[in-house]
């Protein structure tokens, strides 16, 4: 029997390193990749939603990985309430906190041009506010100095008080702005780590999941956690209420277009008209949707997120009620003497929420939507472990 092998060897290194610094001094980049390092080697969460198993292809955790599993978390919350390494843990593992930390530079980072999204972030509930106030006055001077603030009912004609043309011209460069901001951002966002090329079926998932806002029933269809350790469905119900609410509006607009370019049919339109019903049912929506996720911000754990990211979620919230609130009371008193002052109100609040749209929390529905149809596409390749520096 051969005597017992005494050669020394060296100490095992802990496949978990614990940084000395604290998850607030590292950068938000760094945190997550020690995070998910963590979560890696345990995989409890691995069923919970789709960040557990995408991050279960990769060994190490660049940037560019970083971000799309960031913006791929909805934020639910399941896995902070079940880990067993959560605060007060040395390891101090919080995941929604570190992925809304990345997911805030994600907005500012790919933004286009960048200095915006930067003000956005500092104070976008009080840029949101100001920028409303401020351009729904600016509306109500012009139309104090041409005669047109205070008329006798009209009857609802809005171009009556601002011209079709002139309103064609201050919301169209607008709108384009926003959407090639917007667009840019998430071009920028998909090129820093190309999953390779979809398919219909990939499409398919990705928008059949952003469309059930699949990922905020906290992996097992009961919902998120907010202020406790109780499952609800109530932020999934409010975000589909702001959504589809959001998608009706935007409806109405494009039938209200189509009947004045196409069919000859200018403004106001009958209450029981498509572009009425559209509008009334969407600003609904837009009221108890904000309303609610306000509601709920203002009281979910702050251990579910980031704090100093609320004035930035709140302004979107802000702007979605008021160009909501502003709206249904346009309808409302479109056949009073107030109708120019309600038009000069609500075209403040749209003008300002085009404006911030690629800045703040608007942005995160786009760079999701982009997550999930990369994920859809990457859980469709061959089984394999992802290197950084590949």
């Amino acid at each position: 029997m051969p005597p017992p092998d005494t050669t020394p060897r060296p100490a095992l290194r802990r496949v978990i390193p614990i940084a000395s610094a604290t998850p607030a001094q590292r950068s938000p980049v760094d945190e997550v990749a020690r995070v998910l390092q963590i979560c890696n080697a345990c995989r409890y969460c691995e069923g919970f939603c789709a960040v557990f198993p995408a991050m279960a292809r990769r060994l190490e955790f660049p940037a560019a990985d970083v971000h799309y599993l960031a913006n791929l978390c909805h934020q639910c919350g399941a896995c902070l309430h079940a880990c067993q390494y959560a605060p007060p843990h040395e390891f101090a593992v919080n995941v929604p906190r570190a992925m809304a930390r990345v997911r805030a530079t994600t907005y500012a980072d790919f933004a286009w041009p960048a200095p915006a999204a930067r003000l956005y972030r500092r104070a976008g509930l009080t840029v949101a506010l100001a920028l409303a106030a401020s351009l729904a006055l600016f509306i109500a001077l012009v139309l104090a100095l041409t005669g047109g603030l205070w008329h006798a009912p009209l009857a609802g004609n809005f171009y009556a008080v601002l011209p079709h043309g002139l309103m064609v011209w201050l919301f169209a460069p607008v709108f384009g702005w926003a959407l090639l901001a917007l667009g840019l951002g998430v071009a920028r966002f998909w090129r820093l780590a190309p999953p390779g090329a979809s398919s219909a079926d990939a499409l398919g998932e990705a928008v059949s999941n952003a469309l059930q806002l699949k990922y905020l029933d906290g992996g097992h269809g009961q919902g998120c956690h907010d202020e406790d350790d109780r499952f609800t469905l109530r932020r999934r119900r409010f975000h589909h209420a702001t959504f589809y609410g959001f998608m009706a509006c935007f409806a109405a607009t494009v039938v209200a277009t189509g009947y004045h370019y196409l069919l000859g049919w200018p403004a106001p339109y009958p209450v029981t008209s498509l572009p009425v019903l559209l509008g009334t049912a969407g600003g609904l929506g837009l009221l108890v949707g904000p309303a609610g996720l306000a509601w709920l911000n203002l009281r979910r754990d702050p251990q579910q997120g980031e704090p100093s990211q609320r004035p930035m979620d709140l302004g979107l919230i802000a702007l979605l009620f008021g160009t909501s609130a502003t709206g249904l009371a346009l309808l409302a008193g479109r056949d009073t003497g107030a109708m120019a002052l309600l038009l000069a109100l609500h075209l403040g609040c749209v003008m300002a929420l085009f404006i911030t749209m690629p800045y703040g929390k608007f942005a995160h529905g786009a760079y999701r939507a982009a997550a999930l149809l990369k994920w859809a596409i990457e859980r469709r390749l061959p089984s394999r472990l992802r290197l950084g520096s590949e």
